[in-house]
């Protein structure tokens, strides 16, 4: 087998194994498309979250730092603050979220590039963005030996094929979504269920991480 054979194999393998449980919940939120809150933001979302991921890695090829698992843990609060804030404070985000694509419909389909930009400020793409990378934490903690273990040659090739397993990976949740089981399903019980997931996959991932060993040395 070929070195970049073997490496874009590699990179495959990790990018599933790191990103099985994404499947579920990017099924929740394409569970939850309605004209303010669209597929592009999912998208874009998704990829902004795995950028932040990708960044929080690097060190492990320019200098092999670690970073301890049980802080790593820290970022289930936002999925937990997420959570949360839909369950008590619905109105006020979709008053802020009905602002936003206001001025996202008032745009053309002839203005791609304001639409994207616009897409990219909404409120909604920052959620999807923000449960991404916190829930990116075995993520960071598989992509820092794997980037220390490469040269720079072969983490670029890991890069792009990570990228290009991003959209892969969203167009196969929109298609699942779009099943007819699937989709009866999500549509009468994925947004009432969306909070309470995004609070216990938080809670998931303090515990997994040992995060909570850190309030018995308070």
């Amino acid at each position: 087998m070929s070195p970049i054979i073997a490496t874009i194999t590699e990179a495959i393998i990790a990018f599933a194994a790191t990103n099985i449980d994404d499947i579920i919940i990017l099924l929740l939120f394409f569970s939850q498309l309605d004209t303010h809150f669209r597929r592009r933001h999912i998208f874009i979302g998704q990829y902004l979250g795995f950028t932040a991921i990708i960044l929080a890695s690097l060190p492990g090829f320019f200098g092999g730092l670690v970073v301890s698992r049980v802080w790593i843990g820290l970022l289930g609060i936002l999925p937990i603050a997420i959570g949360i804030k839909q369950l008590l404070n619905k109105e006020t985000e979709n008053t802020e979220i009905q602002t936003v694509n206001t001025k996202l419909e008032t745009s053309t389909t002839s203005k791609p590039i304001l639409n994207l930009i616009l897409s990219i400020l909404s409120p909604q793409t920052y959620k999807v963005a923000a449960v991404t990378f916190a829930n990116g934490g075995d993520n960071i903690g598989i992509y820092i030996p794997l980037f220390a273990g490469n040269n720079f040659a072969s983490l670029i090739v890991i890069l792009i094929v990570f990228f290009i397993m991003v959209g892969v990976w969203c167009a196969v949740a929109y298609l699942l979504s779009r099943q007819a089981k699937i989709a009866y399903i999500l549509s009468r019980y994925g947004k009432k269920a969306v909070p309470f997931v995004l609070i216990a996959l938080g809670l998931y991932i303090m515990y997994e991480r040992g995060t909570f060993t850190l309030l018995r040395h308070k």
